[in-house]
């Protein structure tokens, strides 16, 4: 991706260095879902939900010194952020409505959220109580190293995906969908979660088709994304962490699923076209 000398987002907190606090999930709620869910699918167990959740803070304050590797990640994500920013805001307003942007959280260790305080291994998340999206960007190297996929836009991916949660949000979906949580089984509630997933993954597919569009991308880049997307699948996770699927507790899509959702909003490049509530074949 073609991202070096251009604009950054102002939209971006750094709380590296500052830690949590070793406050716990905020009345559990969707925080507490959201950690576990992205605990489980980081190829976490019990004992990494529970440090998530109450772990040690051993992130002082003041003791955190970026590399330059991670400064270049972080200016990095930062330009993606203002992509997501220009493309979003001018999907709005062909809607007729206002995009409210939302804030990036640069974070190490463990962070507070209005969703509750999580740890690295939690991955990346989008809080909608607080419209942020946090990153640790050690996230880059275990995309690399643990899912291998490699490549600046697969972790562009990863951006636009969270961002993708914080469109939902100001749409409403995602509010319709956590009022369902308690009216049907987990396992009924796990696939309108999938849905909400693979919706996600299709405003990322939205947001690689406007940068395309504008010159930003390189050769190769849209396989790097794809690659990702593949490699966080439900089905791929739990391969490499437990040697076997179970169908019914996935809560994110198979690999095959979120790389073609992806796919198709790079292919269309409109909110419309990405109704996975209404979709027969997932």
């Amino acid at each position: 991706m073609k991202w070096r000398g251009r604009g950054q987002s102002a939209n971006v907190e750094d709380r590296r260095g500052m830690g949590a606090g070793g406050i716990g999930i905020a009345g559990g709620g969707i925080g507490l879902v959201i950690v576990i869910i992205m605990t489980l699918l980081g190829g976490g167990g019990p004992g990494d939900i529970l440090n998530s959740i109450q772990g040690t803070d051993t992130n002082q304050a003041g003791t955190y010194e970026e590399t330059e590797q991670e400064k270049e990640l972080a200016d990095f994500v930062s330009v993606v952020l203002a992509d997501t920013e220009t493309v979003w805001s001018e999907l709005f307003k062909e809607a007729g409505t206002e995009y409210q942007e939302p804030v990036m959280v640069l974070y190490n260790g463990q962070v507070q959220s209005a969703c509750g305080a999580a740890g690295s291994s939690v991955g990346p998340f989008y809080c909608p109580g607080d419209y942020k999206l946090y990153i640790d960007l050690s996230f880059y190297e275990e995309l690399n190293k643990k899912f291998q996929a490699p490549g600046d836009f697969a972790m562009a991916y990863v951006v636009a995906h969270e961002v993708g949660h914080h469109v939902q949000t100001l749409l409403g979906t995602n509010k319709e969908v956590m009022a369902l949580r308690n009216k049907m089984s987990e396992e009924e509630f796990n696939q309108y979660l999938i849905r909400l997933e693979l919706q996600a993954d299709y405003y990322a597919g939205v947001f690689a088709h406007y940068a395309e569009g504008e010159g930003y991308l390189e050769v190769g880049d849209i396989e790097e994304a794809i690659t990702a997307a593949s490699a966080v699948g439900d089905d791929n996770i739990q391969k490499k962490t437990q040697g076997y699927v179970v169908p019914e507790s996935f809560t994110h899509g198979t690999s095959e699923q979120r790389m073609r959702w992806f796919k198709k909003g790079y292919e269309a490049g409109t909110i419309e076209d990405g109704d996975t509530f209404k979709a027969k074949d997932l």
